[in-house]
């Protein structure tokens, strides 16, 4: 697991959380496709808790819906599966490594509800298969608003890190 120094530089604790800084280091996504905007809980290679505040300024409210936007279900997918890599990549020490993500299924997708501007998607990732040294990954993810469940998914990808 990625580790981080403390202000004296001596003592050294894993990394457990990864902000926009972090985030943008792990994934090759840039905006208009960035769509975590926080990790907030990283439990090693076990389970994450992402963050994506929705917001009427993003470019897919411009035709999805006009007049009543709706945040397409693709991208609550692709946001659980970035705040899976950021979890893999921050346990596996991937920061500045080039890593490359790409879905290979996506399995039992489900959406119960709309998740519209003002809302904030909490993403609760599981990984089901895995491990340091290897390319093919399975997880689990709920996305969440307030309590009630907006989507779920399992889904897995393939990710490698490359030399920075």
């Amino acid at each position: 697991m990625t580790e981080i120094a403390t202000q004296n530089g001596q003592d050294a604790a894993p990394l457990t959380e990864a902000d926009m800084q972090i985030i943008q280091r792990i994934l090759p996504h840039r905006y208009p496709f960035l769509l975590v905007d926080r990790v907030t809980e990283i439990d090693g290679l076990k389970t994450a808790r992402g963050l994506k505040n929705v917001t009427m300024n993003e470019p897919h409210f411009t035709g999805h819906f006009p007049g009543q936007p709706i945040m397409p279900g693709v991208t609550i997918v692709e946001a659980m599966a970035q705040t899976a890599a950021v979890m893999v990549g921050v346990s596996l020490g991937l920061i500045d490594k080039n890593m490359q993500i790409y879905f290979l299924a996506i399995d039992g997708c489900k959406f119960r509800r709309k998740v519209v501007p003002g809302d904030q998607l909490i993403l609760r990732i599981e990984t089901l298969r895995g491990k340091a040294g290897g390319k093919i990954w399975r997880f689990r993810g709920v996305a969440y608003v307030e309590d009630d469940v907006a989507a779920e998914a399992e889904f897995t990808a393939m990710m490698e890190g490359q030399p920075g």
